[in-house]
């Protein structure tokens, strides 16, 4: 769960970023939130969740 929330709260400032210095127009920003909303809802939500855990755990595996 603790991870869910991160990458939620790390795609919002991402957005947020886009929005103010990258010219990502809101309209755009709400099709996207959308597509989240029905990708989450679809039959291919546990392969997306899969994959995003199965990369956080390469990630946190890298030593440094």
């Amino acid at each position: 769960m603790a991870l869910s929330i991160s990458v939620v709260v790390l795609l919002a400032i991402v957005v947020f970023l886009l929005i103010r210095k990258s010219g990502l127009k809101a309209g755009h920003a709400v099709v996207c939130a959308l597509l989240g909303f029905y990708l989450a809802s679809s039959s291919i939500a546990p392969t997306i969740s899969e994959l995003t855990t199965n990369v956080a755990g390469m990630i946190g595996g890298i030593k440094f």
